[in-house]
């Protein structure tokens, strides 16, 4: 490569996997976070603010899941939303991000090592949680996206129901993710769960899917309607998705398109 090479391109190249199964190996997120600073999954919040932030009041409570070095609770700060909490299960991680975030005097955002297959809060304690890109790591080793593993199934099931369990009782569950909503609405509809389901999409030569979730909100629609929305084409270059946003390109890649 030559000299005018972009060093955040370079950077990312040094980090990524070989394979997508990597990302269920947490000694490879400790490595990865010891050389990077900072890198976004599916988009960066310019591109969903206006999703987001109409869900918001500066008074709610923020639980982000799997935070790892992003930027999203800065954002979100600034925004004026300062009762956030980030987990992630890297400590190294949460580390770097204490680090940056008192530097930059954000101190009341708190970051904590914690599983989100086990979150260690009490029921109904938080008026959202958002996670972005991380429930697509459970489904890396899935095999057929219409019918998951029952290992796969299991771990997604308990990330949904500490979800569910820690959100408020008007609480709102917000996705971002790489997930078709073919895929993801069985499980977002299983009957244990009290949420409404709403599909937005955002993103320009690839729609990612921001799926909002209101505790409390289901109706019948929500398990019996056939969706109203066209899905967006999936047969795409990878060239076309940022990043390593294309090693999740495993959910769709048996698809007849």
């Amino acid at each position: 490569m030559g000299t005018d090479q972009n060093p955040k391109c370079a950077q990312n190249e040094s980090v990524a996997p070989a394979t997508a199964l990597a990302y269920l190996d947490p000694n490879y997120w400790d490595e990865r976070f010891s050389k990077e600073e900072h890198y976004e999954w599916f988009k960066d919040y310019s591109h969903f603010r206006n999703l987001i932030l109409p869900l918001l009041k500066p008074d709610s409570s923020v639980l982000e899941l799997g935070s790892g070095n992003s930027k999203l609770s800065e954002e979100l700060y600034n925004d004026g939303i300062t009762d956030i909490t980030c987990i992630d299960l890297s400590a190294v991680a949460v580390e770097k991000m204490q680090k940056r975030l008192h530097l930059k005097g954000m101190k009341e955002i708190k970051v904590l090592e914690a599983d989100m297959l086990d979150m260690p809060f009490g029921d109904e304690c938080f008026d959202v949680v958002v996670e972005k890109g991380t429930m697509d790591v459970l489904f890396v080793d899935g095999g057929d996206p219409w019918n998951p593993q029952p290992s796969t199934r299991s771990k997604v099931m308990a990330m949904l129901e500490g979800v569910h369990r820690v959100l408020k009782k008007d609480g709102i569950f917000v996705s971002i993710t790489f997930g078709q909503p073919h895929f993801r609405r069985p499980l977002f509809n299983a009957p244990e769960f009290t949420w409404s389901f709403e599909c937005s999409t955002f993103g320009d030569g690839f729609h990612y899917f921001f799926y909002t979730l209101r505790k409390g909100r289901r109706s019948s629609d929500d398990i019996d309607e056939v969706e109203r929305s066209v899905t967006p084409s999936i047969c795409l270059l990878q060239d076309e998705l940022e990043g390593e946003d294309y090693m999740f390109r495993t959910d769709v890649d048996e698809l007849n398109c």
